[in-house]
Formats: structure tokens, sequence, C-alpha cells
């Protein structure tokens, strides 16, 4: 019993480790939520949020007259610990609990409160001078609080974490597609031979798709700005004073750096997540987005003899246990493997935003927790695709001079000249008899081997006209 403390909470009593700074409701969650543990528990974006929000509400209610100024130091100083990760160890709990998020609410209100406590002298657990209800929570309830969390932890993973990654991959194709400007090679559709492209043109639409996408993220991480806060239970504010919802709002906007605003309709902020949703969706629209590039990188790079070969990426590793020599395009393979689980992330997502009910939604945790793994897992596996792939590409010029001169779609230049039929005729006899376009010209009569040459320019057929 000397390594336990007694803890009261409306249920009675509670034994909490003794040397633990949370409280008997973050305890019950701990027993009564074995699920996940080890795999699902609250990473740092998510207790920072609690600390910013608790410090600002802090700060708020002493302006606002609600706590005198010596809570208010308190609890600004506990909750500043929170926010420089020194406290990390005191938030234990896993995403599957309450939907509401409640018991994480509360871990954050009893963590600073017992460290506020330990600041001014007192006894962990006497919630005295510091209460975790009735200080730390003030103005205060779960369902606003975890949703301006999700708010505040999406906004600051996708800034510190996604956009940078999505930037520097950019910026590697960017640069890839301006050195390959010149190298003309066959394009495909339908996965068989087309017209002529620059590998530079093919390049330049992973990086347009790459812009589009950031600019969606970006978009739906505007929609973050608005916090629930000031909503209390129902949206109706009460137990709050009037201003809170707008001023500790503002505060978390001075304090973050980013232009947080208290929500217009705090019924829809508390029983709605649609902004979460959307910035799910904007994750699962740049997956699309790598899926296409990681693929197209190991198409091309396919082989090395009896595939593609147009490209060559980086050895990273042995690819067989087997095959001695084999290397395989593990890093577009790692990014799509990310890429299923964003999708899965957002069906979780999508189907948990459709659950509000009444004046609440209570798939809050599981919703923030997936969101913040799409995010996460697609910051880390585009920037190690981006060090250890893209920047590494680069063409295999035989190969692709090679590929050129045997495609019949140069045929398509004809069109103009001779006509769409004859010019089939071109192609399939060269096909069919295993000659080359010039050689198949010659022998139906159409063209002259010089003709041919002047019409056919492989270089030209990547421009209008």
């Amino acid at each position: 019993m000397d390594s336990y403390r007694v803890e009261k909470d409306a249920l009675g009593d509670v034994r909490v480790p003794a040397d633990r700074l949370w409280g008997a409701q973050t305890q019950r969650s701990i027993d009564n939520f074995p699920i996940g543990i080890d795999r699902f528990r609250w990473g740092r974006p998510v207790i920072r949020a609690f600390g910013i929000l608790k410090k600002c509400a802090a700060l708020t209610n002493g302006a606002l007259g609600e706590l005198s100024a010596d809570k208010v130091a308190l609890i600004a100083r506990a909750a500043q610990e929170v926010i420089d990760g020194r406290l990390d160890a005191e938030f234990p709990l896993v995403v599957f609990q309450t939907g509401s998020g409640t018991q994480s609410n509360m871990n954050a209100n009893e963590v600073i409160a017992n460290r506020a406590i330990q600041l001014a002298g007192g006894v962990v657990g006497a919630k005295k001078p510091i209460h975790p209800n009735d200080d730390v929570n003030r103005g205060q309830s779960s369902n606003d609080t975890f949703p301006a969390v999700m708010h505040i932890a999406t906004v600051d993973l996708i800034d510190a974490k996604l956009l940078p990654a999505v930037r520097e991959l950019r910026d590697t194709l960017d640069a890839k597609a301006r050195a390959f400007a010149d190298i003309v090679m066959i394009g495909r559709t339908h996965l068989m031979d087309a017209t002529p492209v620059t590998l530079g043109q093919i390049i330049s639409g992973w990086v347009a798709q790459l812009d589009d996408a950031r600019e969606v993220i970006e978009s739906a991480r505007d929609r973050l700005y608005p916090l629930a806060l000031g909503a209390t239970a129902v949206g109706t504010g009460l137990n709050a004073h009037p201003r809170f919802g707008d001023d500790v709002a503002a505060a978390i906007a001075r304090e973050t750096g980013k232009p947080f605003v208290a929500a217009r309709n705090k019924f829809a902020a508390l029983s709605a997540h649609d902004a979460i949703v959307n910035a799910s969706a904007a994750a699962r629209t740049l997956a699309i987005a790598a899926m296409k590039i990681a693929n197209d990188v190991r198409f091309h790079a396919s082989g090395p003899r009896a595939g593609l070969g147009e490209i060559s990426i980086p050895d990273n590793e042995p690819g067989s246990s087997i095959m001695p020599g084999k290397i395989n395009p593990t890093q577009s393979e790692a990014l799509t493997m990310v890429v299923t689980r964003v999708f899965g992330n957002d069906a979780t997502v999508a189907f948990a935003g459709s659950q509000g009910n009444f004046q609440l939604n209570v798939y809050k945790p599981v919703m923030l927790q997936a969101t913040l793994e799409s995010i996460e897992l697609l910051a880390d596996a585009l920037a190690s695709f981006d060090i250890r792939c893209a920047s590494g590409i680069e063409p295999n010029r035989e190969q692709i001079r090679e590929n050129v001169e045997r495609s019949l779609m140069l045929v398509t230049a004809l069109n103009p000249h001779i006509g769409y039929e004859n010019s089939a005729k071109i192609a399939l006899c060269a096909h069919r008899e295993k000659l080359s376009l010039r050689e198949a010209a010659e022998k139906l009569g159409l063209l002259t081997a010089a003709e041919f040459d002047r019409l056919v320019d492989p270089a030209a057929m990547t421009k209008p006209g």
C-alpha cells in the first residue's frame, strides 16, 4: 500500500500510484480500457495541445476575473511543462475510451493540478490549492476541450511535418523535371505505347499533383482554426464566462502563432467534426498522388533487363533472400503501403464523422488518432521516398532511345500528311512483319525514307502542333 495513494471521485476511492501525477479519473480509465495498450496512446501533438489549451484557459480565466492571479500562475507553469514535453509520461491513456475524450481531458486536468500543487509545496492529490475541475477545467467541458485539442494538434502536425515533407519532395522532383526536359521517351496510355513525351514532362505531372494536394491540405488546415471552446457541455456555454470562448481562442492564437478563433456555431462544433473529416480527406488526396508517383517510379525502373528499365533508382538494400543481386523498389512499396493505411484511416474518420447524435459526436478520439496517424505516416513516408528514392532518379538514356526507335506510335505524326487510315496501315504492317515504321512506309509505297525522316521527329511530337 505504500506505493499507492488513495484519491476520491464521485464513485468512491481509487488507488493511484504514489509517484504519478494523474488522479482518480485517469486511473479508472487505465483500469477500464486496456485496449490497444502500447499501440494507441496519445503522442506528443495531442499532449502538447492539451498543455496549450489549459495554459490559455487559465490565463483567460484570470483576465476575466474567474481565477486568482496565484492560481493562474501555478496552472500556467504546470501547463508549460506539459507543452514542453516534460510530463509526457503522465499521459498514459489509450485512444479507445469514452467517445467524448472525457478521460483524456481529466488526465490533463489532474496532471496539471497535481503538478501545480507540487510547485506550491502542497500534497499531490489534495486538490488544494488547485482543483482539477474547479480551476484547471474552469469554463470548460470535455465536450468542447477535446474538439479544440483535435484542431490544435492536427494543425500543428500539418504545419510541422506534412507540408514540409510535401514541399521537399515537390522541389526534388521539380529539379528532376527541369534536368530531364530534353529526354524524349515513349508515353503510355492504357498501359500501351502512345506518342512521345519527355521525362521532364512526366515528372512535371507528379510535381503538379503534389502542388494541388498541398493546396487541398492547406485549405483543410484553414478550416481547423475555429475552436469549440466556450460551448461547454451542449453548445450553450453554461458555466463559462460569456467572453471565454472568444478570449481563449485569441490566447491560443497568440500562444501558437496560428489564427485560431472561436467557432461561430458551437452546436455544430460539438456534434459534428466536418473539419476533421475534411482534413482526413485532404490527406487521402495527397495519398492518391503519392500512389501514382510511387507506382510510376517503380514501373519505369522495372527490370533492370526484362522490364521497362527507363530510369534507375538508388539501390537501398538487397531484395531477395534467395536471388543474389536482386534489388527491389522498396521505397515505392513502403509509400504505397502507407497509402493503403491512409485510405483505411479515412474510411474510419468518414464513418465516425457521420455518427454525431443530437448535441455530441462520441467518436472523437478515434477520429483524431486516425487523422494524426495518416498525417504522420504520410510525412515520414514522403520524406523517406524523397531522400532514398526520388533524389537518385536518373534516366537510362540508351534504353529510352531504343524504346523510342522501336515504337509504332510514332506513326501518329503522319496523320496530317497521309491520313489516319494510311498511317494505320504502316503501323500494322510494321507490327505484323516485324519491320521498322520507315521500312513499312517504303514497302507500302506511301513514303520514301527521306520523307519519313522529315515528317517523324520524336522530339517535335512532345509539343503542340
